[in-house]
Formats: structure tokens, C-alpha cells, sequence
């Protein structure tokens, strides 16, 4: 009995320490090296040039602030040439294999332009210290000093989008 105490307490700290740790902004996060759609190793585009808008999506949670997406690219919110926004899929998390996920990701940036990622190992994470993106529709905003600056997860409230537009317009 005695040792399960134990262990829940140190689950408990580990668990809190790491939501602490994500939610300490603004820090510093370096450029990291994940995958394109075609398996080739790539670092974040434009980062130390521009700011930028990156989301981060479990594709089992895809649908997540979907309606806040379309209404981002509708109205161009975050249009400028100081923000470069790009997705990046956490292809690590979710029981779809990663060649359909390719596949879907490629048909889909062929109409609209984006640019899409494959992050197969939490490597954003992992490096930036983002806790548990399980699951989760992940908003962030890396500066062009390489500083995150704004972090969300799961399902945006109307006061976390009115904040990511708040930030967003220092920055354009």
C-alpha cells in the first residue's frame, strides 16, 4: 500500500511538472527536423525569418476548432508577410497508418497550397516540451526569435481565440 502512495505521488509530480512546464511561455525552441509528405527530412520552414503559426493535429482529433480554422483562412486573419503558417501532422499518436495519412495530406495540399508535415516520433514534443498532444488539436506560435509564445490544446474557447488574435496582430 505504502509503495502504490509512492508511485501516485511521483505519477502526480511528473504529470504536474510536465503541464507546468508546457504552459510556461514564452520560452525559447530551436528549429527542429521531422519529415515532408514524402519521407524526407525537413526543418521548419522560414523559422528565425518569420513568425510562425504552426498547427499541430492528431489526425484522430482533426476535427477539433475546425470552424475556427475556416474561419482563420476565410477571413485572413493571420495574413502577413511576417507569419508563415504551416500544419504538421502527429502521425505518432493515432492508429491511421502513415502512408494513407500521406496520401490524404498530399491530395489535400494539392488544392489549397499548404504546407503539411509528418512529425512521426513526438518530436515536437519531445524538443519543445508540449506535454501530451494525444488526441489534441495543438495552436502554437513560434516568434522569429525562435521563442514560443502562445500554446493551445483540445478545443479552443472563444477567450483562447480572441487571445491568438490578440497576438497575432503584434506580430504582423
Amino acid at each position: 500500500m505504502k509503495q502504490m502512495k509512492i508511485v501516485l505521488m511521483l505519477t502526480a509530480f511528473t504529470l504536474t511538472t510536465a503541464v507546468a512546464t508546457a504552459q510556461d511561455l514564452p520560452r525559447k525552441v530551436s528549429n527542429v527536423e521531422i519529415s515532408d509528405l514524402n519521407k524526407n527530412p525537413t526543418q521548419l520552414p522560414h523559422y528565425g525569418e518569420k513568425n510562425l503559426m504552426i498547427f499541430y493535429v492528431d489526425p484522430d482529433a482533426r476535427k477539433q476548432n475546425e470552424a475556427f480554422t475556416y474561419e482563420l483562412e476565410e477571413n485572413h486573419r493571420a495574413e502577413s508577410p511576417e507569419i508563415y503558417g504551416f500544419g504538421i501532422i502527429n502521425a505518432k499518436d493515432t492508429w491511421y497508418p502513415n502512408g494513407p495519412i500521406r496520401s490524404i495530406a498530399r491530395k489535400r495540399t494539392a488544392k489549397n497550397g499548404a504546407l503539411v508535415l509528418m512529425d512521426t516520433d513526438r518530436i515536437l514534443p519531445r524538443e519543445w516540451g508540449l506535454g501530451d498532444c494525444n488526441d489534441q488539436f495543438v495552436l502554437l506560435f513560434v516568434d522569429k526569435a525562435g521563442e514560443l509564445v502562445f500554446m493551445r490544446k483540445g478545443e479552443l474557447t472563444e477567450e483562447d481565440q480572441q487571445a491568438f488574435y490578440q497576438l497575432i496582430e503584434q506580430y504582423k
